[in-house]
């Protein structure tokens, strides 16, 4: 968005080293889930992309609000419709010891489409690149085949890895594609350290699946010296062992306390509890794709779900108002659309859908399925806020009008491998918008399925509304903000409208926290171990 890089323009040049003192402390951190990998480019998940900003840095980073600050680029803007000039920060090292220089930008661009079995990929977010140009190893000058500004803000979701680290050396991108790469890094040199070097405030020391994430403090980083000399990460999923850990003084920090827990942590003198309304919206994707989908019965050789009456009786069945207060205690806003309130592309006159059974009822009369049919809805048990407690209440309040669900709820690896796989008739899932705007969650969970231009990555109810692509698209290559932000709204007005998609609510996050420790709530919902600070 303009007025963010214009602002970080300004902003190039300020952030300097700093010679800090770092006290000899040490971190450890309760996290509600755990990072799949090591790997920065292997799965566009909110834990790995937390991991990812202590090691790896990004051309462009972002503050508590989503908002772009320079980070691995001390300044960038457009210079002519399709093309734009990156400034990098020199005397930058990787944590090896070797220098960043515009090469490993580059690199980094050319392996993000290329990591194998990525459950989510960040691909989305450099498909705009056609070409790459380095006059200098600290100048880059990116190509677009089209205008595209939102391109600062994408490069603000990946981290750059480095070229000379993964033994590979002089790497072009131009129209026909990369060269200078034989063969891209596996994620498990990532997940076993030898590749886990990049920029960061902190170095990688130890990752232990299931276990723990040990981080130390790099005492050459160009920025600000970490305040934590030692972090320890321990992905504690449950929500009593994870509490019981805090209170024990075993870890400092807990993420997603549970709601129940919440007033009691509030009450007690030792414990610290902040909380702020994040980017995440929880949704309902269905199978639109065929006349057949896995799990629907009683419909024949019909898919329900293809029809605009039933998804929109599925809709009206579904109470927010009673899932945000009684499942969610207070700590979710009912949601009308795919972004969250205060982010760009917000639609002010879309409303959160009435709770109306009997409207649904009539609805599924008048699609030929008065006595409704059965279906069953995936959902994690481990990765969202009451995940299977929101899927359980979802089923309950469709029973009401006739819909027999069987609610499928597993672990997150096994959920996420399983819906990728296209084996949930409906499902549950959350979004965070790692770009801070909408084309975020529209790009991925709507947009019809087109690798070649990165639509649909995770659009796993394989919905296709061409109006809606459109609409997109033309945002996408639109520079002027207010026209680009109505092409948005217009874009994810559709979809609802539409019902492509039920967004269900926003999440609403808490940390806890022993006494003496400070953080500041972000609304990408990650913990940042840089946020983190001692107090009086």
């Amino acid at each position: 968005m303009k007025r963010r890089y214009l602002a970080a323009a300004t902003l190039a040049g300020v952030m300097v080293a700093s010679a800090g003192t770092a006290a000899a402390q040490e971190l450890t951190i309760g996290l509600a889930a755990e990072p799949s990998s090591i790997d920065p480019h292997y799965h566009n998940l909110t834990p790995n992309n937390a991991l990812r900003r202590h090691i790896f840095e990004g051309l462009i980073g972002q503050d508590v609000n989503q908002t772009l600050t320079p980070e691995l680029a001390v300044s960038w803007e457009p210079t002519s419709d399709t093309t734009w000039e990156f400034k990098l920060r020199e005397g930058v090292k990787f944590h090896d010891g070797t220098d960043f220089t515009a090469n490993d930008v580059v690199f980094t661009f050319c392996r993000i489409p290329n990591v194998p079995n990525s459950p989510s990929s960040f691909a989305v977010y450099s498909k705009a690149i056609q070409a790459v140009e380095t006059p200098d190893p600290y100048t880059l000058i990116i190509h677009t085949a089209e205008p595209y500004p939102l391109l600062a803000n994408d490069l603000s979701t990946f981290g750059i890895i480095s070229a000379e680290t993964a033994g590979v050396g002089e790497v072009t991108f131009g129209p026909d594609g990369c060269e200078g790469v034989s063969e891209y890094p596996e994620t498990e040199a990532f997940n076993s350290g030898e590749l886990a070097v990049g920029t960061g405030p902190y170095k990688f020391v130890e990752f232990v699946r299931g276990a723990r994430i040990v981080l130390e403090a790099n005492e050459d980083y160009w920025g600000e010296q970490p305040e934590w000399d030692r972090v320890e990460m321990r992905p504690i999923t449950e929500d009593g062992p994870r509490v019981a850990a805090l209170l024990a003084g075993d870890v400092d920090l807990i993420e997603n306390p549970p709601l129940q827990d919440l007033e009691m942590l509030r009450d007690r003198d030792d414990v610290t509890v902040v909380q702020g309304l994040s980017n995440r919206v929880i949704y309902i994707h269905m199978d639109q794709f065929s006349n057949t989908s896995p799990g629907i019965t009683g419909t024949g050789d019909q898919n329900p779900l293809q029809d605009v009456r039933v998804r929109e009786a599925l809709s009206k069945a579904i109470n927010r108002e009673a899932i945000a207060a009684r499942i969610m205690g207070g700590v979710a806003e009912p949601a009308s659309q795919l972004v969250a309130p205060g982010l760009f592309g917000y639609n002010e006159e879309l409303e959160v859908e009435p709770y109306d059974p009997e409207g649904a009822q009539q609805l599924l009369a008048d699609a030929g399925y008065p006595d409704g049919f059965g279906l069953v809805l995936g959902t994690p048990n481990d990765r969202y806020i009451n995940d299977e407690r929101i899927a359980q209440a979802v089923a309950q309040m469709w029973a009401r009008i006739g819909i027999d669900v069987t609610v499928d709820a597993q672990t997150k690896s096994v959920f996420f491998s399983r819906r990728n796989n296209y084996e949930f008739s409906t499902y549950l899932a959350g979004w965070s918008s790692g770009t801070g705007e909408a084309s975020s969650p529209l790009k991925a969970l709507v947009a019809t399925p087109n690798p070649e231009i990165g639509y649909g990555g995770t659009n796993r109810g394989r919905y296709s509304n061409p109006e809606m692509d459109a609409a997109l698209t033309e945002a996408l290559r639109t520079v002027d903000d207010a026209a680009r932000e109505a092409l948005l709204q217009e874009a994810g007005a559709l979809v609802i409208q539409d019902y492509g998609i039920l967004p269900i609510h926003y999440e609403v996050t808490p940390w806890a926290m022993r006494k003496g420790l400070s953080y500041e709530p972000r609304v990408d919902q990650m913990t940042l171990v840089t946020g983190i600070t001692a107090v009086e």
